[in-house]
C-alpha cells in the first residue's frame, strides 16, 4: 500500500482549521465527522512531529553557537 505524502506543515495547519470548523458547526453526518476526526489526528500528529524536528535543529543550532563561542573566549 503506498503512503500518502505528508502536506507542508501550513497546508496541514489550514486543513486542521478547515475540520475543526466543519466538526464545531456540528451539521455533518457522525460518519463523516469521524472520519474527519481521523483525518484531524493524523494532520495533528504530523504537524506536532514537524514541530519537534523543528525544535531539535534549532536547539542544534544554538549548542553549536555557543561551542564557537566558547571556543573564541578560550
Amino acid at each position: 500500500m503506498a503512503s500518502k505524502k505528508q502536506p507542508a506543515f501550513g497546508e496541514a495547519m489550514d486543513r486542521l482549521e478547515e475540520i475543526v470548523r466543519a466538526l464545531e458547526e456540528g451539521s455533518r453526518p457522525l460518519e463523516e465527522s469521524i472520519l474527519l476526526y481521523e483525518e484531524g489526528a493524523a494532520l495533528l500528529k504530523s504537524c506536532e512531529q514537524t514541530l519537534k524536528t523543528a525544535r531539535l535543529k534549532v536547539e542544534a543550532l544554538e549548542e553549536a553557537e555557543e561551542e564557537a563561542e566558547e571556543g573564541k573566549q578560550a
